[in-house]
């Protein structure tokens, strides 16, 4: 029996959804990066997002994120068994607590505040909101966990990653998203910078995270990664109009 069919509701839904960007600088023109969209994601799935370089698919996971607003369409993300929340609509307050405990994205560039560490960095997820049964030594040995699993050297621990190489901070941002299981897990191209070794590690990472019926919506550009980890693809829509 797969967990689809003990968990029929969807963790995430795509409805309809189009996105429309105006360029305000070049006489308005509006541009259309996606189109009558739908998507039904469930428990334990991987679902790998399928398509040609500006299709769209990056666009999908900032949409289902918050970080882009529909133009139209309706994405519900549940919240919990019994409250879904429509991104399109949901006000900022709302996006930011789907991210602390419903969602985590790991987008292809890490954004850090400056001259924090690594090792804080990567523990914060798991200190919002003043989770009182965490404290910050506490935190920061699951961080040490993660840093090690994924080879980064201890010497960079206490460092700001700005400088980092542009494989250790995908490391980075991939420790920060696994820290604390969230239902819904974003990807976009996670092994893009990566070395065999730690390519390994992550795909090992992925699969336990389906396995422990993680919701997981992903771009993956190396077939032998997908290979490994999706359960299902899903081609993106052909645009119609560019208006």
């Amino acid at each position: 029996m797969t967990l689809q069919s003990l968990e029929t509701k969807p963790t995430l839904q795509m409805k309809n959804v189009s996105k429309q960007f105006t360029l305000h600088l070049q006489h308005s023109t509006v541009l259309t990066v996606l189109q009558n969209f739908d998507l039904s994601l469930y428990q334990g799935e991987c679902v790998r997002l399928c398509g040609p370089s500006g299709a769209g698919k990056s666009t999908v996971l900032k949409l289902a994120y918050g970080n882009y607003r529909a133009s139209s369409g309706e994405i519900l993300l549940r919240h919990s068994k019994e409250q879904c929340v429509d991104m399109v609509n949901a006000s900022a307050r709302s996006v930011l607590n789907l991210r602390s405990h419903s969602m985590a994205y790991v987008s292809q560039f890490l954004r850090v505040i400056p001259r924090v560490s690594a090792i804080d960095i990567v523990a914060e997820p798991l200190l919002e909101n003043g989770m009182a049964s965490i404290t910050p030594e506490h935190a920061r040995e699951e961080a040490a966990h993660w840093l090690k699993l994924l080879r980064i050297p201890e010497s960079l621990w206490h460092l700001p990653p700005a400088t980092f190489s542009g494989g250790e901070q995908q490391r980075i941002n991939l420790a920060r998203s696994f820290i604390k299981p969230r239902p819904l897990l974003l990807l976009d191209e996670p092994t893009a910078s990566l070395d065999p070794a730690n390519t390994e590690t992550v795909v090992d990472m992925i699969v336990q995270a389906r396995n422990k019926g993680i919701a997981i919506l992903g771009i993956f550009h190396d077939d032998s990664v997908a290979n490994e980890v999706v359960s299902r693809n899903v081609s993106m829509p052909p645009l119609r109009t560019h208006l």
